[in-house]
């Protein structure tokens, strides 16, 4: 029996919002926990890629032809794509300093929102993943929402800073957009990440966001923790860098609930 594939969509307007690091951790977190999980670097920053490989790795898959942005451009069919991480039950799609120019790319192609969507569809229908956790750019523009038709839940990183709830009302401004093309795309919550509890900032980005309507806020959130910059510094993800650490156990309670929560 296939399984059934949950695609997601880690997303947010504003940039600084640790939203790679909380996709690749995620996604690090449920291959541990024995899911079979596909990761999607969309962004050409390639924070995603660089979290599994060393600079130099990363960079010659940027340059070659094996990357999201070749197979975009092409729009093949992403399975010729993937890459296997160095760690069990999780492969990447890298990406490529190249995406810079994917809107221009798509401007011109017949039903330009859909082009990811399709590109993934036979990955999806084959059954073989769990979970396929997508990591789009900090912009609202057609690749973005490319990214989000093609998903089915999408998880929204806000940062716990005075800047950190900044441009939120544009991100679901644009939402409502792209539901206009997939209507069946739902939002799965807001994660708060980069966390200092002895601030203010914390509490008052926690008051904000319990008020919003019809948002689920993750009641996992993940501090600031020197762990995590030291795992990113020798490409691995901190739940296998340092299993113990009290980042590692945050995302890993973050992972459950998001696997909770995407079993519904």
């Amino acid at each position: 029996m296939r399984k059934k594939t949950l695609t997601i969509c880690f997303t947010n307007n504003k940039g600084g919002s640790g939203k790679s690091t909380t996709c690749s951790n995620v996604g690090a977190a449920m291959a541990m926990a024995g899911k079979k999980v596909l990761l999607i670097d969309g962004d050409m920053q390639l924070n995603l890629s660089l979290s599994f490989f060393s600079e130099e790795e990363v960079l010659s898959m940027a340059a070659s032809e094996q990357n999201l942005y070749a197979a975009i451009k092409k729009q093949k069919d992403l399975t010729d794509f993937i890459v296997p991480t160095p760690y069990g039950n999780l492969d990447l799609i890298p990406s490529s300093t190249l995406m810079s120019s994917i809107e221009y790319e798509l401007f011109t192609k017949w039903q330009r929102e859909l082009i990811l969507r399709k590109c993934l569809q036979k990955v999806k229908d084959a059954g073989i993943y769990d979970y396929i956790l997508i990591d789009a750019p900090p912009t609202l523009g057609g690749w973005v929402m490319n990214i989000l038709c093609a998903s089915d839940r999408v998880i929204i990183p806000v940062e716990a800073s005075p800047w950190g709830m900044f441009g939120l009302a544009n991100m679901f401004e644009f939402l409502q957009e792209v539901r206009g093309i997939a209507p069946e795309l739902e939002v799965m919550g807001v994660v708060v990440t980069k966390v200092d509890t002895r601030k203010n900032y914390f509490k008052q980005t926690l008051e904000i966001l319990k008020e919003m309507p019809d948002i689920y806020l993750f009641s996992s959130y993940i501090r600031v923790d020197s762990s995590i910059e030291w795992a990113q510094d020798s490409s691995a993800p901190v739940v296998a860098f340092k299993k113990n650490s009290r980042s590692a156990k945050e995302y890993q309670a973050l992972a459950e609930e998001v696997m909770e929560r995407g079993s519904r």
